[in-house]
């Protein structure tokens, strides 16, 4: 099976690559591949179209990148932060 790059600024964004495995790493969705060069490469498996569209990037339609539960966890985090800073 082979799957494209789909990232937007990613540098092989349309280069398409044969799938070796897919699997969680990291805590993270990833695709295993090997390179023109033979090495073992992984990128995130939403960077690709091996899971499908993303119903979120479809709607945001390039007008946001970032989901509104990140920018939520991020506030939260900012938060935590500006507490513990006396802030």
């Amino acid at each position: 099976m082979e799957f494209e790059v789909t990232h937007p600024f990613h540098p092989w964004r349309g280069q398409r690559f044969v799938l070796s495995t897919r699997k969680q790493n990291w805590g993270e969705d990833r695709v295993m591949f090997y390179d023109a060069e033979g090495r073992l490469r992984s990128l995130l498996a939403s960077w690709t179209d091996v899971a499908g569209p993303d119903v979120f990037i479809q709607v945001a339609a390039g007008r946001s990148f970032v989901r509104p539960d990140d920018l939520a966890t991020l506030a939260a985090l900012i938060a935590q932060i500006e507490r513990s800073h006396g802030g």
